[in-house]
């Protein structure tokens, strides 16, 4: 059983930068993918960076050259550095996982999020003008 425990989320102005936390408990998977989600309020959740077991990463366009995502190497956290934040980035973020087949570990990078079963209670970033 996987579980995912978000943290940092938090209030800044335009421009500014915060650091998102998910402590995952992973041990025992080999091939996976995880990523931040975000749900911006009345909008659909949306994928923001996805990461895999080989540190492979994908970011949708709107974060990208903002937000980095990276894994430590104990692979028990991931996390989410988000740069220039801007008002469009109010949301609520939400780390998930996927546990899959080694040979799906590149295609998973780019999955919506009803391929993710493994998802965390979310943290909130307000980011105001």
């Amino acid at each position: 059983q996987v579980q995912l425990v978000e943290s940092g989320g938090g209030s800044v102005q335009a421009g500014g930068s915060l650091r998102l936390s998910c402590a995952a408990s992973l041990y025992g998977y080999s091939d996976y993918c995880m990523g931040w989600f975000r749900q911006p309020p009345g909008k659909e959740r949306e994928g923001v960076a996805f990461i895999n077991s080989n540190r492979a990463t994908n970011y949708a366009d709107s974060v990208k050259g903002r937000f980095t995502i990276s894994q430590d190497n104990a692979k028990d956290t991931l996390y989410l550095q988000m740069n220039s934040l801007k008002p469009e980035d109010t949301a609520m973020y939400y780390c998930a996982a996927v546990v899959v087949a080694r040979w799906l570990t590149g295609t998973c990078l780019h999955w919506g999020r009803d391929k993710y079963n493994y998802w965390g209670q979310g943290t909130q970033v307000t980011v105001s003008s």
